[in-house]
């Protein structure tokens, strides 16, 4: 479906959408920093309720990735993507060193076809990581 969104005239449709879900992993999984911040809104929230994590905009958000230990690896294994709303959840496959898990991701985009929110949901709850107090808030 294609509408017609925030009075900027930008047209959505789902593959739009898709495809910016897609251009995040592709940079992500890349380690391209510069190509995985232009998918990002400025004032993009991360939350990740199992760890009750919030990240609060771009710069600390990229900064969160580029720092995470090991070498993560991340193959999509589904999309659904609404234009209409702006909004996808994405299944992957994450695998870390020997470990494999399944998450569920859910984006929604701004006007200019940004990410605006990522939401990840993990297997399991689990206490964050030290070392990246200086990035996030606790909730």
């Amino acid at each position: 479906m294609t509408v017609m969104s925030g009075g900027k005239g930008v047209a959505w449709v789902a593959a739009q959408v898709r495809a910016a879900v897609e251009a995040y992993w592709a940079a992500a999984g890349a380690r391209d920093w510069s190509a995985f911040a232009a998918t990002l809104a400025d004032d993009v929230v991360y939350d990740v309720p199992q760890s009750r994590e919030r990240i609060l905009g771009k710069e600390r958000y990229v900064r969160f990735n580029r720092e995470y230990p090991g070498d993560r690896q991340v193959r999509i294994e589904r999309i659904v993507a609404d234009g209409e709303v702006r909004q996808a959840a994405a299944r992957t496959l994450v695998t870390l060193g020997p470990e494999e898990m399944h998450a569920i991701h859910f984006f929604t985009f701004d006007e200019d076809g940004r990410i605006a929110g990522v939401t990840d949901f993990w297997p399991e709850v689990y206490e964050p990581p030290a070392g990246r107090e200086h990035l996030v808030e606790r909730y």
